[in-house]
């Protein structure tokens, strides 16, 4: 039974065994009455005023926020402090947890009283925009076993007292400006099995002290500035299940007590500094299912061990300066689906024991210095995505046995020294979309199943002496981004179907036999960029759809045996940088049109049937580097306009009817470092320009009259 007993500020509850201690004290001692009586209100008072202190230092702390953050609180009103929203109280209404995460609070920590909240467990402030510090008064909340304070922007060092917080379990400070060290008294948390800091700035080592977190179970460190080395104490972590200390400048060696952490299961201590060698206690890490050491500075090669790593799913060695051979013990690792081992120095051959990594997405060897053949067994590796071998030494065949690979979606074995055929029916499982084997040694036909590879991306096969039709070989590929055929030998017709190719930007079939004419279907590929058709045997005149080709910056069509005039919807072409026409049998005249190309750094239209004057307009071209037209019909005089090329670099005129005298402009052309202009009616005196006066004798001779102090010329008129 329970009594309501009224004071003069609160009604509270007296029990059974209080009302009869009372009686029975003022029975025997009448004076104790007033003195029970006294003591009790005492109490309540002092528990009221506590009790207050919470409320009030939220309010307090609320009142420091902007405007913003105050509405996004506007619970926070009044009594009842344990209904405000993020407010979580205890049976005797203490706040107990705060959990304010994403509401997009704005201001600082510092208005926080930390000390009025002796029975705070969880805090959660994380997603906010709070500045500042972090307070040393967390360290207060004895009883904290949860603190969030991750993705604001807080700055400043971690406080030394955070070591203060003995009960604390999960410790999350990633995704701020915090800067400094961090602090060894960070080893006193003893019960911490989460420690997130990683994403901020903080610099100097790892402190030793972290081998203390025994209890640990995940420890990010990631983008930071740590450097110095990993700690041997590391290896006390027993329970450490995630390691995460990339993008750093951590040095030194990869400590061999590493091997101890028997609960691993992730590593990720990529592109930092670390050298020395990869040590072979990592194979005792059979929990591990993903190691991530790319980008560091190691020495020596893979070790044999890690073959003993089975429960790996995803290795990435890339960019770590290892050397040696790939240990054949990696086709232990079944089920391995990421292998990552390119950009290194590693040699010898693929070893044929990878062809036992059936669950195999990625192989990645690219950038080394292989040798050998590529072995058949990795046509057993069926589940292969990407196999990307490029830029090696390997030679001999591609097997028959990677037609197998039905899931392949890139395959890339350019810059080798491979011969013989390419395989036939490498997209014929129709997902191929990179298909990259240029400079190589390659010869036969292209293969039969690209004609209705839809899915293709990318194919770069120049530089090879391949041989067919490209009007037969090819079809329509809606996603085609880039095409290289250039330096082969095959024949052929350019199809209209390439029109319809929408997504193309580059077309490289240069130094080929093509022959036919242009088809105007060609305009249709809007998204072109580049298109190289040079060093062919094409006819027929340009077609003037090429105008509506409006992204085009490089137009390579010389050294065919294109003819008729150059169109005036050249000039639409807006975002031309090269335009090469050279070597064909274009005539008529230079269309004025071309002024509008103003992003031009190359205009070469030499040896063809050009007439007419050189164009007043070409003046307009203010990045113009490279003008040659040489080897045309070209006469009267160079117009003055020429001179305002103040970026022009390289100037051919020769072999012209040009007459008359250099306009006083070019004096001025301090950027030309190339001059010829030979082969022309010209007299006069040369310009007083640097590259006039250091020209050879045969860059002026077979003229009018010049005359200039000209090396080899000194005066005399030629």
């Amino acid at each position: 039974m329970t009594w309501t007993v009224a004071s003069d500020w609160k009604i509270v509850e007296w029990n059974e065994w209080d009302m009869k201690h009372l009686a029975t004290s003022i029975l025997f001692n009448p004076n104790k009455h007033e003195e029970m009586r006294n003591t009790k209100v005492r109490t309540f008072r002092d528990e009221a005023s506590t009790r207050q202190k919470e409320p009030n230092a939220l309010l307090k702390w609320k009142a420091s926020l902007d405007n913003q953050s105050q509405s996004s609180l506007s619970s926070w009103d009044g009594n009842g402090h344990c209904n405000w929203t993020g407010i979580i109280c205890d049976k005797s209404r203490r706040v107990h947890q705060l959990n304010l995460s994403r509401f997009g609070l704005k201001g600082k920590l510092h208005g926080f009283s930390f000390s009025s909240f002796p029975k705070l467990n969880v805090i959660d402030l994380s997603s906010n925009y709070l500045r500042g510090t972090i307070p040393s008064g967390v360290g207060n909340l004895s009883r904290l076993t949860y603190l969030d304070l991750s993705s604001n922007n807080l700055s400043g060092y971690i406080p030394f007292e955070i070591g203060k917080l003995r009960s604390i379990s999960e410790l999350y400070l990633e995704s701020n400006i915090l800067t400094g060290s961090i602090p060894p008294s960070i080893g006193n948390l003893t019960d911490l099995s989460f420690l997130y800091l990683h994403k901020n700035k903080l610099s100097g080592s790892i402190p030793q002290q972290i081998g203390m977190l025994k209890s640990l179970y995940k420890l990010a460190l990631s983008d930071n500035n740590l450097v110095g080395s990993l700690p041997p104490s590391i290896g006390n972590l027993s329970n450490l299940s995630g390691l995460r200390l990339y993008n750093n400048k951590i040095l030194g060696s990869i400590p061999k007590e590493i091997g101890m952490l028997g609960s691993l299961e992730g590593i990720n201590l990529s592109n930092n500094s670390l050298s020395g060698e990869i040590p072979a206690s990592i194979g005792n890490l059979t929990k591990v299912n993903s190691l991530y050491l790319s980008a560091n500075n190691f020495h020596g090669s893979i070790p044999q061990e890690i073959g003993k790593m089975r429960s790996l799913i995803d290795l990435e060695l890339a960019n770590a300066n290892l050397s040696g051979l790939i240990p054949a013990s990696i086709g232990n690792l079944k089920n391995l689906s990421y292998l990552y081992l390119h950009l290194n120095s590693l040699s010898g051959f693929i070893p044929s024991s990878i062809g036992n990594l059936t669950n195999l997405i990625d192989l990645f060897l690219q950038c080394n210095k292989l040798q050998g053949s590529i072995p058949w067994e990795l046509g057993k590796l069926q589940s292969l995505h990407q196999l990307i071998l490029f830029n090696n030494s390997l030679s001999g065949f591609i097997p028959e046995e990677m037609n197998n690979l039905t899931s392949l979606v890139t395959f890339e074995v350019s810059e080798n020294y491979l011969f013989g055929h390419l395989p036939q029916q490498v997209c014929l499982g129709g997902v191929l979309e990179s298909f990259t084997a240029h400079d190589n040694y390659f010869t036969g036909p292209i293969p039969k199943s690209l004609k209705n590879c839809a899915s293709l991306y990318r194919v770069r096969l120049e530089h090879n002496q391949l041989i067919g039709n490209v009007s037969e070989d090819f079809g329509i590929y809606p996603n085609l981004d880039y095409l290289d055929l250039s330096g082969n030998k095959l024949i052929g017709e350019l199809s209209s179907k390439w029109g319809q190719c929408h997504n193309l930007t580059n077309l490289r079939i240069s130094n080929n036999n093509l022959s036919g004419e242009l088809p105007s279907e060609l305009g249709k590929a809007t998204q072109l960029r580049v298109c190289d058709l040079s060093l062919n045997h094409l006819t027929g005149g340009i077609p003037k759809a090429l105008g509506e080709l409006k992204l085009l910056f490089n137009l390579m069509l010389n050294d065919n045996h294109l003819s008729g005039s150059i169109p005036p919807e050249m000039g639409m072409l807006s975002s031309l940088v090269h335009l090469n026409l050279a070597a064909n049998n274009l005539n008529g005249s230079i269309p004025k049109s071309l002024r509008q190309c103003e992003s031009l750094l190359e205009l070469n239209l030499s040896v063809n049937r050009l007439s007419g004057g050189i164009p007043s307009e070409v003046g307009s071209l203010s990045f113009l580097q490279i003008l040659d037209l040489s080897q045309n019909f070209l006469i009267g005089k160079i117009p003055k306009a020429v001179g305002n090329l103040k970026s022009l670099e390289k100037l051919n005129l020769s072999h012209n009817k040009l007459f008359g005298f250099f306009p006083s402009t070019f004096d001025d052309m301090l950027s030309l470092t190339s001059v010829d202009v030979s082969d022309n009616r010209l007299e006069g005196h040369l310009p007083d320009n640097k590259a006039f006066r250091e020209a050879s004798f045969e860059a002026f001779r077979n003229n009018k009259g010049l005359c200039g102090n000209i090396t080899g010329l000194e005066g005399r008129i030629v």
